[in-house]
């Protein structure tokens, strides 16, 4: 019962700064219409010309900003784009690589090193440490190690 009591609690006080964020933001929306109603006002007492020369700058603000914004979103996606043109690189080089070391190791050195791997596989159960290996050979290594 004291558990729902203070379940019951929580919520209500949740309700409660729910209300309250709802009321301030009525309380700016409000502030903001009234603002916008003067500027209307003011601006129906100006003359058709002046009128129209104050929504064209009221216009020519409004798309300043969006260009603005739009303008930093371009360079948010250029600087993602160069940034993922590296990372393509650099996995085609990789590609590339991988691709060189098949053609060049021949069908007796991959069957040696497949009697190879079987060794290591099982030194690896008896100790922990290094392992010792050609450079040309860690493509193989880490394909083996994946699968």
């Amino acid at each position: 019962l004291r558990l729902l009591e203070a379940q019951l609690q929580d919520q209500r006080r949740e309700h409660e700064e729910e209300v309250e964020a709802l009321k301030n933001q009525v309380d700016a929306m409000k502030e903001e219409m009234e603002k916008q109603q003067q500027t209307f006002l003011q601006t129906l007492q100006l003359s058709p010309e002046v009128q129209v020369e104050f929504g064209l700058q009221q216009e020519i603000t409004r798309l300043t900003n969006e260009n603005l914004d739009l303008k930093e979103l371009l360079e948010k996606l250029e600087k993602n784009e160069k940034k993922l043109k590296k990372e393509l690189k650099i996995y085609i080089k990789k590609v590339q690589d991988f691709q060189a070391f098949q053609t060049v190791v021949p069908a007796e050195r991959r069957q040696r090193e497949c009697h190879m791997q079987v060794a290591v596989q099982r030194k690896e159960k008896n100790f922990q440490g290094m392992l010792e290996y050609y450079k040309e050979d860690e493509p193989l290594l880490i394909q083996n190690l994946i699968t």
